[in-house]
């Protein structure tokens, strides 16, 4: 995390309410990737990708080694991951679960 030498004028905590409210009024995904592409770096953006890319596999409980040898992404990463999805704020499941609704609605749709 950065060190600050003076205080900003919007606390952490405000600042990361408001993030996460434009987040949330995005209305589509080429709405959100363009937000993305302009809030992070291209090395930035490959970390969440590779975050988010394990996510499935470790849900399905696939070994870490063959969820590197699936996607190229770090045995680190994969266990940071996977600590997080046992032990963190229920983000990745909350929106692991909400993606897999999206995709079996669209399923049906077009059946």
């Amino acid at each position: 995390m950065k060190r600050r030498s003076i205080d900003p004028e919007t606390p952490d905590e405000s600042a990361k309410l408001s993030l996460c409210r434009a987040l949330l009024s995005l209305k589509n995904v080429e709405e959100m990737s363009a937000f993305l592409n302009d809030l992070c770096t291209p090395a930035e953006m490959e970390v969440l990708v590779d975050r988010w890319r394990v996510v499935p596999y470790l849900l399905e409980g696939v070994s870490y080694r063959e969820i590197h040898e699936r996607t190229a992404v770090s045995i680190t990463t994969i266990g940071r991951v996977a600590r997080y999805l046992n032990q963190g704020s229920g983000g990745y499941v909350a929106a692991a679960a909400r993606a897999s609704r999206a995709r079996t609605a669209a399923k049906r749709a077009r059946a």
